[in-house]
């Protein structure tokens, strides 16, 4: 008989949330990031550093004994919390969660601990749309070479190896500097996507790419349902913020009736995705009905995120339309995580089949 999940926080989960939070507050303030998107170089490489070698971040999912802080999924998710709500541009959900997560299902434990010390940054050559046990492009493998064109492939751009599926049912680490990457225009400045193009790349092979891919997916899918949330929370404290201090006819534009009504749906909709977050998390550590649970949280985790960022646009009103405000970087990532790791539709379908509970 399964026990039930604790969703609140723990000490030790708070201290982290507060480690992180202080941290992107000294490296990734919203001018920054608006700046660093804007640079052509939209990739934060210092406050990735701060994360990873100072406090040993990108290792959390590893065990010990392989590099790792041995740590599970829940406190991932607590950093990811944090980077959503910091909208930071660094590769932490795919080096730190996705590429860990395939790597864990292979045989590589030295490539692993490169991840998990974060001086090695990995990307899985799948594209960010697709869901967990969905279909993908596969490259081919001939004589120990790789050869194929893969695109939509998130945060490639920055990764010092790629992971990569091919026709031959194997997954193999290909260097970056062995491949052609090509940026694509991406909605999202802060997560870009980019074009793979392996022409005779050599790779090693780590294992067996149907065990792997589905694992690793199904972890990013889970866990974006945090960043999600941090997406949403930092929308609806910033917009009680303003409208707190913001006045019209002499009274602040959050005593007004509608606006309220607004901002209390709005909330409701945040609790009720922080309780989702937790429990695919927390489901995720754990190993029960994992399927079931993120497939729960990504059916919900998308709309809220989108409708928190669209409220925060339009009830900051003119100020939020501007390019200097960072209310469009929220929206935009939140529209972009919308189809990451399959759509909220993909995910309702998978979970009517999960629990037998198919449309009429």
């Amino acid at each position: 008989m399964s026990t039930q999940p604790d969703l609140l926080y723990s000490e030790e989960e708070e201290a982290l949330r507060a480690a992180v939070r202080d941290l992107l507050a000294d490296h990734c303030d919203a001018p920054g990031v608006i700046a660093r998107t804007e640079s052509g170089t939209p990739h934060d490489l210092q406050a990735w550093k701060a994360l990873t070698d100072g406090m040993g971040l990108a290792g959390l999912l590893v065990p010990e004994a392989q590099g790792g802080q041995g740590a599970t999924h829940r406190e991932a998710a607590v950093v990811l919390e944090e980077l959503g709500r910091a909208v930071a541009p660094v590769p932490y959900l795919t080096s730190a969660v996705v590429a860990t997560e395939a790597l864990l299902a292979c045989d590589a434990d030295d490539l692993l601990a490169e991840l998990a010390s974060g001086r090695t940054i990995g990307a899985l050559a799948v594209a960010l749309n697709v869901a967990p046990g969905g279909a993908y492009p596969l490259v081919r493998h001939e004589n120990g070479a790789l050869h194929g064109e893969l695109t939509g492939i998130a945060d490639a751009v920055v990764a010092d190896v790629l992971l990569v599926p091919a026709d031959d049912g194997g997954l193999y680490a290909v260097r970056a500097d062995a491949v052609t990457v090509t940026e694509q225009v991406s909605l999202d400045l802060t997560r870009p996507v980019a074009k793979v193009v392996l022409d005779g790349a050599p790779g090693r092979l780590l294992g067996d790419a149907e065990t792997a891919v589905p694992r690793a997916l199904r972890a990013g899918a889970g866990l974006l349902a945090s960043e999600q949330l941090g997406v949403a929370d930092w929308a609806l404290t910033e917009t009680v913020r303003y409208l707190k201090e913001r006045k019209q006819f002499n009274r602040p534009v959050g005593g007004f009736q509608a606006l309220k009504h607004r901002l209390a749906q709005l909330w409701l909709e945040v609790v009720n995705l922080r309780a989702a977050a937790r429990n695919a998390a927390d489901a995720l550590a754990t190993g029960e009905d994992a399927d079931v649970a993120v497939a729960v949280a990504q059916a919900y985790a998308a709309s809220v995120a989108v409708h928190a960022a669209e409220e925060a646009l339009q009830l900051h009103g003119g100020i939020g339309m501007t390019w200097e405000h960072p209310a469009h970087l929220y929206l935009k990532r939140a529209k972009a995580d919308s189809i990451a790791y399959g759509t909220a539709g993909a995910h309702r379908e998978a979970l009517a089949g999960l629990v037998d509970l198919q449309a009429p």
